[in-house]
C-alpha cells in the first residue's frame, strides 16, 4: 500500500466521511467500535490501512489493507472496523460505468453478488492516490477528478469483479432489475406486497426473480422488507422511544411479533435497546 495514500487519508479524513471531491468519501478509526446496522450505499470501497467487517444476511466480507469492496446494490448491513484503519470510498454511478461500457465487451453471466471482495491492483491503488491528492490541488480538480474516476471506474470494470460493476452500468441487466425491486422495497417497506407483482414488475419471472434477489442480497424479498422494517424502527426509537408506535410504524400489526423480530436481529428487544 502507498505510503502516500495512509497519510493523505490521514491528514484529509474528517467525521463526516466528506471531501471537497464529490463522490470521494475518507474514513479514519482511531478504535474499533460494535458492530453498527446501516445501508451499504453503491460503493468501491478500499481499505489503505486497518481492517473492516461487514455482514450480509448469512454472508461474512472480511477486508484488509490493500484490498477493496464493491457494492452494487443498497443494501441493509451489519459492519464495524476491526482496528485502527483508514478507507477510501467512491460512491458509483451508473451512468458513467455505462459510459465506460461502450468502450468494452461487458460479458453475460448469473446475478453476482450485491457485495464482493477483491485484491486491489497496483494501478488501482495508484489512481485512487492520485484522486485522493486533488483534495490538496483545488485548481485541479473540476479537471481530472472525472478522468480519474474513470480511470478508477475502468480498472474495476476490467478487474476481479468486472461483472458486478459492468452490470450496474447495463440497463436491462438482471442486476438493474434487481435494483429496482431493491428500491421499491425501501420505499414501501411499511406496505404489504405480492412477490409475484414484483417480479412481473421488474420484468422476470418469479422463480428468476427470487433466484436474482436471493444472490444480490443474500436473504428473501420478504426477509429483506423485514430488515428495512427494522433498521427503520430503530431510527424511530431513537427519537421517539415509543415501542408500540415504532412497530406499528413501520408495517408490523403485532407487537410480540415485533419485539421477537428486533430481538432476532439486534440482539436485544426493542424496550431495552430504546433505552440503551
Amino acid at each position: 500500500m502507498h505510503d502516500e495514500l495512509t497519510a493523505l487519508i490521514a491528514r484529509h479524513a474528517r467525521p463526516d466521511g466528506r471531501t471537497p471531491i464529490d463522490g470521494v468519501l475518507l474514513s479514519k478509526v482511531d478504535r474499533p467500535g460494535p458492530p453498527e446496522t446501516s445501508t451499504s450505499g453503491t460503493v468501491f470501497a478500499l481499505i489503505a490501512q486497518g481492517g473492516k467487517r461487514l455482514v450480509l444476511g448469512d454472508r461474512v466480507f472480511d477486508y484488509g489493507a490493500g484490498q477493496y469492496l464493491v457494492a452494487s446494490v443498497d443494501l441493509p448491513v451489519s459492519g464495524r472496523f476491526t482496528g485502527p484503519s483508514l478507507g477510501f470510498g467512491l460512491e458509483l454511478r451508473p451512468s458513467v460505468i455505462a459510459s465506460l461500457l461502450t468502450e468494452a465487451d461487458p460479458p453475460r453471466g448469473p446475478v453476482p453478488s450485491g457485495i464482493a471482495v477483491s485484491d486491489a491492483s497496483a494501478d488501482l491503488i495508484d489512481a485512487v492516490t492520485r484522486m485522493v491528492r486533488l483534495i490538496e490541488r483545488p485548481r485541479d480538480r473540476a479537471i481530472l477528478a472525472p478522468m480519474i474516476e474513470r480511470e478508477i471506474l475502468w480498472r474495476l470494470i476490467t478487474g476481479d469483479q468486472a461483472a458486478t460493476v459492468r452490470e450496474m452500468g447495463l440497463a436491462g441487466s438482471s442486476l438493474t432489475r434487481i435494483s429496482k425491486a431493491v428500491a421499491w422495497i425501501r420505499t414501501h417497506y411499511a406496505s404489504p406486497f405480492r412477490v409475484e407483482d414484483l417480479a412481473r414488475e421488474c420484468g422476470m419471472s418469479v422463480s428468476a426473480f427470487h433466484r436474482g434477489f436471493q444472490a444480490v442480497t443474500a436473504v428473501s424479498p420478504i426477509q429483506f422488507q423485514k430488515r428495512i422494517r427494522l433498521q427503520e424502527a430503530r431510527l424511530r426509537l431513537a427519537t421517539s422511544g415509543d415501542v408500540a408506535r415504532a412497530g406499528f410504524a413501520v408495517g408490523y400489526e403485532s407487537a410480540s411479533q415485533f419485539s421477537r423480530d428486533y430481538r432476532r436481529l439486534f440482539g436485544v428487544p426493542p424496550s431495552l435497546d430504546r433505552v440503551r
